[in-house]
């Protein structure tokens, strides 16, 4: 028997993996992210590029992609929710599996989702999102915060283990079970280069809420390697970035409740920050004065974002009270 093999099991779902892109630009990972998938140790079913609202980028992957690539047009509201909704209904597999256009999977990526999804109370399997810097790892950058550039960051969990949401650019999920919950938000997420977030939060916080018994299983052996270009390695990346998270904060828990969608930051800024901080003061730390200044940064920003969200949120609020226009949400 092979390691695949008993690694999988004889009964694993079927697998449909959607890569989302929406621009030219990336041309080059789009196509190392699909050789890294046609690479697997135990083959994908079906691999989906979905192309969101870029006509020139369609047209490039339709004609230079191998043939058994579906290439599709995201018909839904322009955004990386709509074009994940649109790989979602289109769909084949069981599983619906989503890598980042940027990103490349490790060659046992899908047999390692695959085998989390033998107890049938797991809901979604998500994995393990490397960071390749590709100027290098800044010294200042500290690993608590690699989610700023969509990656994995330390404090999450090192075995497997259940956990509120995913990481977009590793995550899977049982198709029946995005469907049934609506599947992802569109007033919610990246849009082009516009550094919010929160969808996949959101949709995680619907799945349990639906389904009380149902687990988020993450899985770091299921390992995908995320590019983070030099822009994304620069302070006024890493401080927009926070922001921008604080505001996706601020919606999510106006449209799940506080309690839900800022449990694991609590656990986050109770844990995983004051070790950094400790880490940081410690005599002889490589880069320690400034890479305690991002944490004060990281943190600040993050807050500074969630409560103007709110208050922008309680502004909009009290306008639709009045009948006034409420206007756009920040």
């Amino acid at each position: 028997m092979t390691r695949t093999r008993e690694i999988v099991g004889s009964s694993s779902p079927t697998f449909s993996v959607v890569v989302c892109a929406y621009t030219l630009d990336r041309w080059d990972d789009v196509r190392a992210a699909v050789a890294s998938l046609r690479r697997q140790s135990r083959p994908v079913d079906e691999i989906l590029l979905v192309v969101d609202h870029c006509p020139e980028l369609y047209e490039r992957a339709a004609a230079g992609l191998p043939g058994e690539v579906r290439v599709l047009a995201s018909h839904e509201r322009r955004g990386l929710s709509g074009a994940r909704n649109t790989g979602v209904a289109a769909a084949r597999g069981e599983v619906v599996a989503f890598l980042d256009d940027d990103a490349t999977a490790d060659p046992d990526w899908h047999a390692r989702l695959a085998a989390g999804y033998g107890d049938p109370a797991v809901a979604g399997v998500g994995g393990l999102v490397r960071p390749w810097w590709t100027t290098g790892r800044p010294a200042w950058f500290p690993p608590e915060f690699d989610w700023v550039v969509g990656c994995s960051y330390r404090g999450l969990p090192e075995h497997p283990a259940p956990v509120r949401n995913f990481i977009g650019a590793n995550m899977s999920f049982r198709r029946a079970e995005v469907l049934a919950a609506g599947g992802f938000r569109t007033d919610l997420g990246r849009v082009g280069r516009t550094p919010l977030g929160g969808e996949e939060t959101e949709l995680c916080l619907r799945i349990a809420a639906r389904s009380p018994g149902a687990v988020l299983l993450y899985e770091p052996g299921a390992a995908v390697r995320h590019r983070v270009p030099g822009a994304r390695a620069q302070h006024t990346y890493f401080r927009a970035r926070c922001y921008a998270e604080g505001l996706s904060k601020a919606r999510v828990a106006s449209l799940r409740g506080s309690r839900a969608a800022l449990a694991s930051e609590r656990a986050y800024l109770r844990s995983a920050v004051p070790r950094a901080f400790a880490r940081t003061l410690r005599p002889g730390t490589d880069g320690g004065p400034r890479v305690l200044a991002a944490l004060c940064t990281g943190v600040g920003a993050t807050v500074a974002g969630y409560v103007v969200g709110r208050a922008g949120l309680l502004a909009g609020a009290v306008r639709r009270a009045r009948g006034e226009p409420a206007g756009d949400a920040p």
